[in-house]
């Protein structure tokens, strides 16, 4: 039976998102939305597969042509995203969309196309790279879910609320700011430099002020002592960003913004919360997520060489002299430095 193979642009497509909500799996990342933030910030071109029979769907594939004169030129789906697998709707679908990927590559002349979160799409047998994925449903209630929690998270709550923090839950431009103050600060205690001001206001103007994302921020007077950001689509949300004022650790200001977000998303009908990727290597944070009573999955990432016409193995990059650097950078020096090498990264 013929099928209809053809590519979309998710920014003038308002179809997009009507097809990825008919899917299971599909995420927030999926979404017109974030495809927006990803042009708008970076200049990517997004090239978004879509196989249909009969007007049917039968794969679902986001990518980005990400170009540089520095890093060259590769097709993601998608950068800077935690998880975002191809959509499969029916047998031989999988097949069909690899087959087209595989010439999209080779016409556009990419040096690889790498896939996060694809084992469903039937690709190699072995990962690029593999992280943590988290998971907890929403579904019961709040106050059914705060007995889920571990007794360490429970503990961290009272302790927040004894603490006398005021939380607020916020669409604002300014809530936006005042977060990025605080992702700045916590990028450069890891060793990083931020992504630049203007990604975090596309988020704003592209997915937040349409309602599909919100800040949290717990105070201690004027002070902003922690700050989350989530985004929901459909039924489905996600943790993306969370930072705190390291001076004020023993607030436990992460664990009561964590805590209001999760209440807020049950309270307004979402079924699942995703934590976002963490490092293998990372315990400390792998140990947060799992305190909340989250399912732990594996992210695998594949990446296929176009030249060699193989899957490729990597490797995560290990913290080394880049973090002691940036660690000591001042937090102006940082942000420039972010601002110029981001658009380059993916």
């Amino acid at each position: 039976m013929a099928m209809d193979i053809k590519l979309i642009n998710p920014l003038c497509d308002p179809d997009w998102d009507r097809l990825v909500l008919s899917h299971p799996d599909c995420t927030f990342f999926h979404s017109a939305a974030w495809a927006r933030v990803l042009c708008k910030t970076y200049g990517h071109e997004p090239v978004y597969l879509c196989c249909s029979q009969r007007g049917d769907p039968v794969a679902l594939v986001p990518i980005m042509d990400v170009r540089s004169p520095l890093t060259g030129r590769r097709g993601v789906c998608l950068p800077f995203t935690d998880y975002c697998g191809p959509l499969i709707f029916s047998d031989g679908g999988s097949a069909l969309a690899m087959h087209k990927l595989s010439d999209l590559a080779l016409e556009r002349k990419w040096k690889y196309l790498e896939v996060r979160g694809g084992r469903t799409f039937e690709l190699a047998a072995t990962p690029a790279v593999v992280f943590y994925g988290h998971k907890l449903d929403l579904r019961g209630g709040a106050e059914e879910l705060l007995t889920r929690f571990k007794s360490s998270a429970r503990r961290a709550i009272r302790k927040a609320e004894r603490s006398g923090l005021s939380i607020q839950v916020t669409r604002t431009r300014e809530a936006i700011l005042g977060f990025y103050r605080l992702h700045v600060q916590t990028r450069r205690r890891h060793g990083l430099p931020p992504q630049p001001e203007s990604f975090f206001l596309n988020i704003h103007d592209e997915v937040i002020k349409p309602g599909l994302g919100f800040v949290v921020l717990a105070s201690s007077g004027p002070r902003v002592v922690a700050s989350a950001v989530f985004f929901h689509f459909g039924k489905k949300a996600v943790y993306k960003f969370g930072a705190s004022d390291e001076k004020l650790q023993e607030f436990r200001g992460n664990n009561l913004v964590m805590w209001e977000g999760i209440r807020f998303l049950a309270q307004h009908g979402a079924e699942t919360l995703h934590f976002g990727r963490t490092s293998l290597k990372n315990d400390g944070l792998r140990r947060f997520k799992l305190t909340w009573g989250a399912e732990e999955e594996i992210i695998e990432y594949f990446k296929f060489d176009t030249l060699a016409e193989e899957w490729v193995i990597s490797r995560e990059s290990a913290s080394g002299f880049h973090n002691a650097v940036f660690g000591r950078l001042p937090s102006a020096l940082n942000c420039l430095v972010g601002a110029i090498i981001y658009p380059h990264l993916d």
